[in-house]
């Protein structure tokens, strides 16, 4: 992983991020933690992948080999 790519998860912890996943699902939820293999732990999660239908999932690791974006919070 990147300095850079390191330094933005950093500046996102405790911040809203969106990630999406392999197969098309997408989450949203506080980054609590990340690793150098992009394994995530959320909080506060949610399952945005249907927008009409928002589930809430709570608190989640996410294995970082499906992980396909990290969209960070506006700065």
């Amino acid at each position: 992983m990147s300095e850079m790519t390191t330094q933005i998860l950093e500046e996102s912890l405790g911040k809203t991020v969106l990630v999406r996943l392999k197969g098309g699902k997408s989450l949203r939820g506080k980054l609590r933690g990340f690793d150098q293999h992009l394994n995530l732990v959320l909080e506060e999660t949610e399952d945005s992948t249907d927008s009409e239908n928002i589930k809430k999932l709570d608190t989640l690791i996410v294995r970082g080999d499906n992980v396909v974006i990290i969209s960070p919070p506006p700065r």
